[in-house]
């Protein structure tokens, strides 16, 4: 029970990495809070975390249930696909406003609640790293997530809260479902994963445990693809 007793609180927790973290916190013993546009069962809110005055009122009322939090997970995420040249503005703040701003105001509203020990783990992704073609409003707020990870962990460490990032590879859930209904284009994507198969939300849960529970407590700033070796190189013979 790696997490037992901790307060936990997952933003995009209804579904996809967030659910499955979600249940694999419960599972290590954590009180598990979800925050999430969708209404989802167990304890949760419905919020959007780009409107500031939801997520301060949803963290005000963690606050008063709970006392503390342990560990934020920032799961919550938004994606486009677009070129520069025919994204517009709309889609592009947008995409900014939930997967950046979203973690900007997650951890704004909760280090106030959090004590010596706690972790806070972002979301970004593989295309927050690396240059994927057609997605560039997206891939731009995620590598804004990267470099708030570390500016974070800068400014918290010495209050002792920890704050790590992981960048997912391409996992089957919703946010490539149309990508899997194509045959063709679904062997081509697991192809370029060199260790031969796309994640699992639970291959994503694990790695957020890590840094979540104190196996990590000597970890902070850093920024971790769960990838299946997507990031490591060209996997096709040269």
């Amino acid at each position: 029970m790696r997490l037992a007793g901790k307060t936990a609180v997952i933003t995009g927790g209804a579904s996809g990495i967030g659910a499955a973290t979600a249940q694999l916190f419960e599972a290590q013993g954590a009180r598990v809070f979800v925050l999430d546009v969708k209404r989802c069962s167990g304890r949760s809110a419905v919020c959007d975390v780009s409107d500031e005055g939801a997520v301060e009122r949803a963290f005000s009322n963690i606050g008063s249930d709970f006392g503390v939090i342990d560990v934020l997970f920032n799961c919550a995420g938004i994606a486009v696909r677009h070129p520069v040249w025919s994204a517009d503005v709309a889609e592009w703040d947008r995409r900014f406003a939930v997967n950046a701003r979203g973690v900007f105001l997650a951890s704004k509203y909760s280090i106030p609640l959090m004590p010596t020990g706690a972790s806070i783990v972002n979301v970004a992704s593989v295309v927050g790293i690396t240059g994927v073609r057609d997605r560039a409003p997206y891939s731009a707020s995620k590598g804004a997530v990267v470099a708030l990870t570390r500016n974070m962990a800068m400014d918290l460490a010495e209050r002792g809260v920890r704050v790590n990032c992981i960048c997912p590879g391409f996992v089957e859930t919703e946010f490539i479902s149309g990508i899997l209904e194509d045959a063709g284009r679904a062997a081509h994507l697991t192809g370029l994963h060199p260790l031969g198969r796309l994640g699992k939300a639970e291959d994503i849960a694990r790695a957020a445990l890590f840094f979540a529970s104190a196996d990590s407590e000597w970890v902070t700033g850093q920024v971790l693809a769960v990838d299946g070796g997507f990031t490591a190189g060209e996997p096709s013979q040269i």
